[in-house]
C-alpha cells in the first residue's frame, strides 16, 4: 500500500431500489451486522493511500445523509448528489475529487463484501498506466435467447468474463472517457467500457465470488451466508 494518499474513491450510492421494491434504499438496509454503504465506505477508509471518498448519494439524502454514515473518517469523506443515471453519479463523484487524487477507483455499494486484496490488484494496475476492472471468468454454459425465451445459439464462453467493482483508473483516463460521454450524452453500465470506448488500455484482475452484487431480496440472504461462513 503506498505511503502517499493518491488514490479517490467514488463509492455510488445513488440507486432508487427499483428492483427490490418498498421505500427503504437497499444501500441503507442492513446487512451482515452494519448498513450496506457502511460497508465499503469503512473498507476504504482503512486504505492510508486514501486521500478521500466521495460517496454519491440520492438527492433527498445528500443534504442530510443517515448518522451512521459518520462512523467512518469523516475527514477523508464528502457526500455528493448523484445524477438520474449511474454514469451521471460517477461524473459528479469525480468532480468532486481533490487534485492529488491521480488513481480513481469507483466501486458500487451494492457488492459490500470486498476483499482488500482485490482493491490492491485495481490499484496496482492503474498506477502501472492501465484501467482495471476486478472480474471472474465465466464457467457457466451461455445461451442466447429471443423475447419468446428460444435458445438461438450457445455462445462461446472461452474469453469472457464478469465484470465487478472495484474498477480503478488513472484519473486522466476516466476523466477523459466521461468529458467523452457527457459530451455525447452516452454513457455505459460501467467505468471500463468508457475507457475501452476511447481505445484505453483496460485489463482484468482476479476478482471474487464473494463480491455479489445485492439486486434481489435474495441476495441479503446470500450475502449474510456468506459472511457467517467466514471471508
Amino acid at each position: 500500500m503506498s505511503g502517499t494518499a493518491d488514490v479517490g474513491v467514488v463509492l455510488v450510492a445513488a440507486g432508487a431500489s427499483s428492483r427490490l421494491g418498498g421505500n427503504e434504499l437497499k444501500q441503507f438496509r442492513w446487512i451482515a451486522g452494519k448498513p450496506m454503504l457502511l460497508h465499503s465506505l469503512q473498507l476504504f477508509h482503512q486504505r492510508r493511500d486514501v486521500a478521500l471518498v466521495v460517496c454519491v448519494l440520492p438527492r433527498q439524502y445528500a443534504g442530510d445523509p443517515p448518522p451512521w454514515i459518520f462512523q467512518s473518517d469523516v475527514d477523508r469523506l464528502l457526500v455528493s448528489v448523484g445524477g438520474r443515471e449511474r454514469g451521471e453519479s460517477v461524473l459528479r463523484g469525480l468532480e468532486d475529487l481533490p487534485d492529488e487524487a491521480d488513481i480513481v477507483v469507483v466501486h458500487d455499494a451494492a457488492r459490500p463484501i470486498v476483499a482488500m486484496e482485490v482493491v490492491d490488484r485495481v490499484i496496482t494496475e492503474a498506477r502501472g498506466g492501465r484501467g482495471a476492472v476486478a472480474a471472474l471468468p465465466v464457467t457457466d454454459t451461455l445461451k442466447e435467447v429471443n423475447a419468446d425465451g428460444r435458445i438461438v445459439r450457445t455462445v462461446r464462453r472461452e474469453g469472457l468474463w464478469r465484470a465487478q467493482t472495484p474498477q480503478a483508473f488513472p484519473r486522466v483516463m476516466i476523466e477523459r472517457a466521461y468529458a467523452e460521454a457527457r459530451r455525447t450524452n452516452t454513457y455505459a453500465t460501467d467505468c471500463a467500457a468508457l475507457c475501452e470506448a476511447q481505445g484505453f488500455e483496460v485489463v482484468v484482475v482476479r476478482g471474487s465470488e464473494q463480491a455479489v452484487k445485492v439486486t434481489e431480496e435474495a441476495d441479503f440472504a446470500l450475502v449474510e451466508a456468506m459472511t457467517r461462513g467466514g471471508r
